[in-house]
């Protein structure tokens, strides 16, 4: 009987203990969401500190270290959930990726191996650990796995460009070509295969072939910098020296420290006789490899050129202490001892020459460069001073398959919609978007709130953990004068707000409209905290449809009794849009943009409306628009279309 009193006593704090650890755990999954790594990681601490034997909690902790670039913290607290539950394939993929960031490959092959015992059917597990084989040089065991994986899904282009891959490192180039073209006829629409299909001919001199190749991977992936230098290559040795230019400066705004671009268009500079800038393009990359000698006698050359004689003989001097042999840089040196007069240094390097019998003309220019000829990065060999530079090894991007790859929500896609404007103790603001929201119910209540003022944002910054616990601290001290006063309600669910505690918020506001049936802020609030909600809840499958009316239905409201706020409207245009209801979304955009024709957002959102209407010119105004009000995302979306 005492055991059983003890278990009725007890059973009550025993089952709100574990609630609060679910829901730490849940508004710590919320905030990781969100992309609040730090913040997601203090609801995890204490969720371990609280009950360290749960793997959870530690598993979603690693999850924010890896989007942190955490690496070792991350695989750290997976081997802690692990050690706890060792039967989760996620632990594994998740540790197996943060062990090839940090080029711990044998021990990413071990983790694929034992998730792949309990997923077998995990096409992104094969593919990662084929990687990882091409990674370690165990080629056969990797072309193996790859025969497996096509007999399982025939079908997954990926498999037969890794072959491909292979076979270009047993220096294998038909079985490579063979495979390549398989890949890119199950996937015309792969950039990387393109590319890689590319530097194969390149590499057999198929100028013309490989700028094809080229010209469909840059179709695809148009932000790649290293398939601009290589095009820049194939149209240089074709003689098209207009179009290799265009291709280097189109690489360099992609990449400004690419090593290639700069000392390639150096070069190119240089045969076009653009002196001055082919000396800003040698100086950059003595910046990034100082003792680059190849690039020293290139910037000698055109500092000569240029009359910088003293600069010249210096860069000449550490070449020719380098390679004393070197005739032709002894031949120029000479000339510039000359020039300036002194013609006793001038003598003792034309004495070297002449004693060697050299045959070079004395005084001659600079050679063009040399017609299909390239020399690799490390190759030092002064008499290819004037030839193209390739990398020692065109090395294919791995792009390892995992659920963590990009952001954290797979909702996100490239035309994604701003979202909704929110009460909070913060302002965004960014030097191009100049816009300041303003309403004046919430200049109201701030006029009256003896406390923090609210302000208006659709962007809410990153909570760090000094932030967090300011947050903490601010409701602590609200909760002791809440006592059913509105403001400090409304307060206090704008301080759990900023910290991804939904739930708590969307209880006080439900508190604070019971107190006022008509306080717009409340419903507005309430609206934004279950719409964020259910952003998350639909991630993890969860039928969301009953508390998406909810959200209507607060607006709907508020609305009411705020007919003239432009962001309500704005809002109840995100939520349409979100249901798919495009016709009543672009109603509100407009709306909002009567109330006030300055909110970039709702330009930008009523554009991404049109895009999914299929009215593209009327997308691209409003897009148009919000560029011009600076939410400068908006012209990249039109560039796109307009391609399109």
């Amino acid at each position: 009987m005492r055991r059983i009193f003890c278990l009725l006593f007890f059973w009550p704090l025993i089952v709100c203990a574990q609630y609060n650890i679910d829901r730490l755990v849940m508004i710590g999954r919320s905030a990781l969401y969100y992309e609040d790594y730090v913040l997601s990681i203090q609801y995890f601490n204490q969720a371990i500190s609280a009950k360290p034997y749960l793997y959870e909690p530690w598993y979603f902790r690693g999850i924010a270290k890896f989007y942190l670039d955490d690496y070792r913290g991350a695989e750290s607290d997976c081997t802690e959930a692990i050690e706890r539950n060792p039967y989760v394939v996620g632990l594994y993929e998740l540790r197996g990726l943060c062990r090839i960031n940090q080029k711990k490959y044998a021990a990413a092959i071990e983790d694929y191996t034992r998730a792949l015992r309990y997923d077998p059917e995990s096409q992104n597990l094969w593919h990662n650990r084929i990687l990882c084989r091409i990674q370690e040089k165990d080629y056969e065991r990797g072309l193996a796995e790859i025969d497996t994986m096509i007999q399982r899904w025939s079908h997954y282009a990926r498999a037969y460009s890794m072959q491909a891959e292979i076979y270009l490192l047993q220096k294998d180039t038909t079985l490579a070509v063979k495979a390549l073209d398989k890949s890119l006829e199950l996937d015309p629409y792969d950039g990387g295969i393109w590319a890689e299909r590319a530097i194969i001919s390149l590499a057999r001199q198929k100028w013309k072939e490989g700028e094809g190749f080229l010209d469909k991977s840059i179709h695809l992936l148009p932000k790649h910098a290293g398939n601009y230098i290589n095009r820049a290559l194939a149209r240089y040795n074709q003689n098209n020296l207009r179009g290799a230019m265009a291709d280097y400066d189109t690489a360099l705004d992609l990449d400004p420290n690419n090593f290639l671009g700069h000392y390639n268009r150096g070069l190119l500079r240089a045969q076009v006789g653009d002196d001055n800038r082919g000396i800003e393009d040698f100086d950059f990359v003595l910046r990034l490899e100082p003792n680059d000698l190849m690039a020293l006698f290139n910037r000698a050359l055109l500092l000569e050129q240029t009359g910088d004689l003293r600069g010249a003989i210096r860069d000449y001097s550490k070449v020719i202490d380098e390679f004393p042999n070197f005739w032709f840089g002894l031949e120029h040196r000479a000339s510039c001892y000359r020039r300036l007069g002194n013609a006793r240094q001038a003598e003792l390097d034309e004495f070297k020459i002449l004693k060697a019998q050299m045959d070079k003309r004395y005084g001659g220019k600079q050679p063009r460069l040399s017609k299909r000829q390239m020399r690799r990065k490390s190759d030092t060999d002064p008499d290819k001073y004037n030839q193209l530079v390739v990398a020692d090894e065109q090395e294919v991007e791995h792009e390892y398959k995992s659920d963590y790859r990009g952001k954290v929500q797979n909702r996100k896609v490239e035309e994604s919609l701003q979202p909704m404007f929110a009460l909070s103790f913060y302002a965004v603001r960014d030097e191009m978007h100049s816009y300041i929201p303003f309403d004046k119910d919430v200049e109201e209540f701030n006029r009256q709130s003896e406390s923090r003022p609210l302000q208006i944002g659709c962007t809410q910054p990153s909570i760090t953990e000094d932030r967090m616990q300011r947050h903490i601290a601010f409701i602590d001290s609200v909760t002791t004068a809440v006592d059913n006063k509105k403001s400090m309600l409304l307060l206090r669910a704008v301080a759990y707000s900023g910290i991804r505690n939904f739930d708590n918020a969307i209880d006080d506001l439900s508190t604070l409209q019971q107190l006022d049936s008509a306080f717009v802020l409340a419903y507005w609030q309430r609206a934004v905290c279950q719409a964020k909600l259910n952003e998350f809840n639909a991630s993890q499958g969860t039928n969301i449809d009953l508390k998406s009316a909810n959200v209507l239905s607060d607006l709907c409201e508020a609305i009411k009794y705020a007919p003239h706020n432009p962001y309500l409207f704005y809002n109840r245009g995100c939520l349409h849009a979100q249901r798919k209801d495009y016709q009543r979304a672009i109603d509100d955009f407009t709306r909002a943009i009567q109330l006030d024709g300055n909110i970039p957002e709702a330009y930008y959102n009523r554009g991404i409306v049109y895009l999914r209407a299929e009215k593209k010119p009327e997308a691209i105004a409003d897009l148009s628009k919000a560029g011009e009000l600076g939410l400068y995302d908006a012209y990249s979306i039109i560039k796109k279309y307009r391609e399109k």
